[in-house]
């Protein structure tokens, strides 16, 4: 099998959603909200994507400065394709478009820990998230 890898290559919405479908992070994003979707694929600053011939197999979706910190909003390998290497390889190539002492940043589905931890990520307990209607003004 032959996977390309690319970076900011186009990804349309609908392949996004449908690659999200195929992984495990179908259950975790607004796969039925499309401008969220299309937001979300348009308004990322680093995509490396890995593709089988036409078709969209995985993606490392990013927000980054390059410099400091390197968000990886998601990393999503089409369940046909995970335990080839996939999700290792576009977390290294996202990693090689980073300056020398940008971090790369994560939050992981519970099942997952194990596997970024055998990537080399540390694990820290000092992640918050404040929710849109959570948010209060002073």
């Amino acid at each position: 099998m032959d996977i390309e890898y690319k970076i900011n290559a186009p990804v349309s919405a609908d392949q996004f959603i449908e690659l999200l479908r195929k992984s495990t992070l179908g259950e975790r994003r607004p796969i039925d909200d499309r401008e969220c979707m299309e937001g979300m694929v348009k308004n990322s600053n680093l995509m490396v994507s890995a593709w089988d011939g036409e078709k969209l197999i995985g993606i490392a979706r990013s927000m980054t400065d390059f410099h400091y910190a390197c968000y990886l909003s998601d990393l999503a390998v089409d369940k046909d394709y995970q335990g080839m290497g996939v999700g290792k390889k576009l977390q290294a190539i996202t990693q090689e478009q980073l300056g020398p002492k940008c971090k790369l940043i994560l939050i992981a589905a519970p099942a997952a820990n194990s596997y970024y931890e055998y990537l080399g990520y540390t694990n820290n307990p000092r992640c918050w998230v404040l929710e849109r209607e959570q948010g209060k003004t002073k």
